[in-house]
């Protein structure tokens, strides 16, 4: 006879401790895909140096591996050259600049950071037929020399290295950026050229590398920042994210980069 009262009263007690359970677990049965960070998609833009070729190709690849739906295109050139065009309303998401200098040079971008440095080293055709053994080499009038020019990170380096070293060069042609220098170095059309080295060691076989002591009185700094007019900005935000990360850090110092 006392049953129905009991069973009553514990139907109320479970009722209130599952109400109470309830209360206590989060109302977050939202959608998986409501997350507060937004899918990536579209293209990333991205403008850097001539000398970040290899590097930030491999990086474009991975990060595209990582972002399905995503694409990365690239603008290599020299950073004087891309600055230009950034200021001129080119449609960038990202510049990699060479040098502080010509980062400095972009008007809307956002807070660079330097992710990486590099240093200069000579560049010969493989056997060196030109017999280079230094420096000095480049104000030989005999040899055939190629330099950047100095408006470009490479040229800016090569100016202070020779000053440093107390020798006027007497290069046969001033290429705008680095790569180009290295083209006529492995293609034989010059006995020697001032690259970074990087370059000598994304070309290993087709040219040789020599160092000299006063290459590390222009240390290269290499800023990277995204654009504040930045057509995919979230995209943006993500490669440079991607770059400083320790995969992209990975890639940089395989390619010999020095951390900054």
């Amino acid at each position: 006879m006392f049953r129905r009262p009991a069973l009553a009263a514990l139907a109320a007690v479970a009722a209130l401790t599952f109400a109470g359970c309830g209360d206590d677990t989060p109302a977050a049965s939202s959608p998986s895909g409501s997350s507060s960070t937004p899918a990536l998609s579209g293209t990333v833009n991205v403008f850097a140096a001539a000398s970040l070729t290899g590097t930030f190709t491999q990086l474009g690849k991975d990060f595209e591996a990582a972002h399905p739906g995503v694409k990365v295109t690239f603008n290599f050139a020299g950073s004087s050259a891309l600055a230009q065009q950034i200021n001129q309303g080119a449609p960038a998401d990202v510049f990699a600049s060479a040098s502080p200098k010509n980062m400095d040079q972009v008007t809307d971008k956002n807070t660079p950071t330097v992710f990486v440095t590099n240093t200069l080293e000579i560049a010969v055709p493989k056997g060196n037929p030109g017999k280079v053994t230094g420096l000095q080499d480049f104000a030989d009038k005999d040899k055939k020399i190629a330099i950047c020019a100095v408006q470009v990170p490479c040229g800016a380096a090569a100016d202070t290295v020779f000053k440093a070293a107390g020798i006027t060069p007497q290069p046969d042609s001033l290429e705008q950026d680095v790569k180009a220098v290295l083209t006529k170095v492995g293609l034989g059309e010059v006995d020697a050229g001032l690259v970074y080295k990087t370059d000598v060691l994304s070309a290993k076989d087709k040219v040789e590398g020599i160092e000299f002591p006063e290459a590390n009185k222009a240390i290269n700094e290499y800023p990277i920042a995204t654009l504040t007019k930045a057509p995919n900005p979230d995209g943006a935000k993500a490669f440079v994210a991607y770059v400083l990360s320790d995969q992209g850090k990975a890639v940089m110092t395989a390619a010999g980069f020095s951390a900054p």
